[in-house]
């Protein structure tokens, strides 16, 4: 009766030997919204989940604070200093690094709701069409694929080339609202930058879309090796464990479906998007 159990710790005990023998693996990500980035314990944790599941031996090392297009820049040269950012997708993005088309957010980067100053807290609550929305100034960062997508739309973009501006710019009324995603606007609010600052309660934005791993073209085999992984955490449920532990309560919380839904198109969405995958988006 004791050899069944004896068997499989003798196969997990073989199994830990393998992995310690594998050559440690760095992985340098890039800081593209600093240390306050409030994607980036998620993010983290799902790049470690990937290579877990790839049974890779990745050392997680950050680099050093850079925007989105400077990352970009960077991931294309043989020796940058970063071997992947997470970001939202576009076709810029996908044609000049190696995008894992697996959406680390089901597409809830997409979903956005926004913060105000707390002195107006009803600012948006009249707002039921695009077309009145675009009496208001919303703030973005200059590089992020979301301003194209809300300036093509027809809304008022006022921009920062740094993210942690914005914050004290909207309590100046420098512009009216700051979009944000539904898995980050609670993190965000909760910071000391964003004191002064509420979330809207009355909208919600949506566009399709999604956040990738963007892997530098000079490491396919990385890129291979953590979709590999990523499919596997798909496919054995740890995937939508660590999406749920990470993000069930913040969208609970923001009662989205008594929210005003203002759809909008996205001109930036390459075509490759795995959009009839509904395993891989968010459906409320």
């Amino acid at each position: 009766m004791f050899k069944p159990l004896a068997t499989l710790l003798l196969s997990l005990l073989l199994s830990a030997h393998s992995l310690a023998t594998v050559p440690v693996q760095p992985v340098r990500y890039a800081l593209v919204s600093g240390l306050s980035d409030p994607h980036r314990p998620y993010m983290l944790a799902l790049l470690q989940l990937a290579c877990d599941e790839a049974r890779l031996r990745c050392q997680l090392l950050a680099a050093s604070a850079m925007n989105q297009s400077r990352a970009l820049v960077q991931l294309g040269k043989p020796d940058g200093g970063i071997d992947l950012f997470w970001g939202m997708t576009s076709n810029e993005r996908e044609q000049k690094a190696l995008p894992i088309r697996i959406p680390l957010d089901k597409g809830l980067i997409g979903w956005r709701v926004a913060l105000v100053p707390a002195d107006q807290p009803d600012l948006l609550a009249g707002i039921r069409t695009r077309q009145q929305l675009a009496r208001l100034v919303a703030g973005q960062v200059d590089d992020w694929p979301d301003t194209t997508i809300l300036r093509s739309a027809g809304l008022k973009v006022l921009t920062s080339q740094d993210y942690g501006n914005l914050f004290p710019m909207l309590q100046r009324k420098r512009f009216d609202y700051f979009p944000r995603s539904v898995m980050e606007v609670q993190r965000e609010a909760a910071m000391p930058v964003a004191k002064g600052l509420v979330i809207d309660h009355h909208l919600l934005l949506r566009y399709p879309t999604a956040m990738y791993f963007f892997v530098s073209p000079h490491q396919p085999q990385l890129a291979a090796r953590l979709e590999q992984g990523l499919r596997m955490a798909l496919q054995d449920g740890r995937f939508n464990q660590l999406f749920l532990r990470y993000n069930a309560q913040d969208l609970a919380g923001l009662a989205l479906a008594q929210r005003t839904l203002i759809p909008l198109d996205n001109p930036l969405l390459p075509p490759g998007t795995p959009l009839q995958d509904a395993r891989l988006w968010y459906r409320p």
